[in-house]
């Protein structure tokens, strides 16, 4: 059974607060990974610099793929600024989502594909393939 809440005894601020996105889920961690690769990028670039002029999106998206693969072959750290790879592909989703709320991004990812449509097909027959798999799997022990 759930208690009443008096709403006129709550603060007007945690009213004002609990109508906004709470950022209390995002992990410490991973908010300070973050900041590292940002501060590395301040160091290389410059502050907020694709607030000065429009960026081209896929240039950020490559950048995260790449990192996102190095981690993903076992690399830890990027070899030119000993950031995390995870740090720096947050780093560039990060940017991508500034400058597109600030209006400062080119969008040049080209025409939209089918790679959803094509997932949710590869969903539905992966579980036939994994059973085929198992299957000539165990004939062959």
């Amino acid at each position: 059974m759930s208690e009443e809440i008096d709403v006129d005894a709550i603060n007007p601020k945690t009213i004002a607060g609990s109508r906004k996105p709470s950022v209390t889920a995002i992990p410490g961690p991973a908010i300070f990974h973050l900041a590292i690769a940002m501060q590395n990028g301040v160091q290389k670039y410059g502050k907020y610099n694709w607030r000065e002029k429009q960026i081209p999106a896929c240039t950020y998206v490559d950048a995260a793929v790449r990192h996102l693969l190095a981690w993903a072959d076992g690399e830890e750290f990027a070899a030119d600024s000993g950031v995390h790879h995870l740090g720096h592909a947050m780093a560039c989703c990060a940017i991508l989502l500034d400058a597109l709320e600030g209006n400062h991004l080119i969008d040049d990812r080209g025409h939209k594909g089918t790679t959803s449509e094509v997932l949710a097909v590869m969903e539905t027959k992966l579980p036939r393939l994994m059973k085929r798999w198992q299957e000539a799997q165990a004939k062959n022990n």
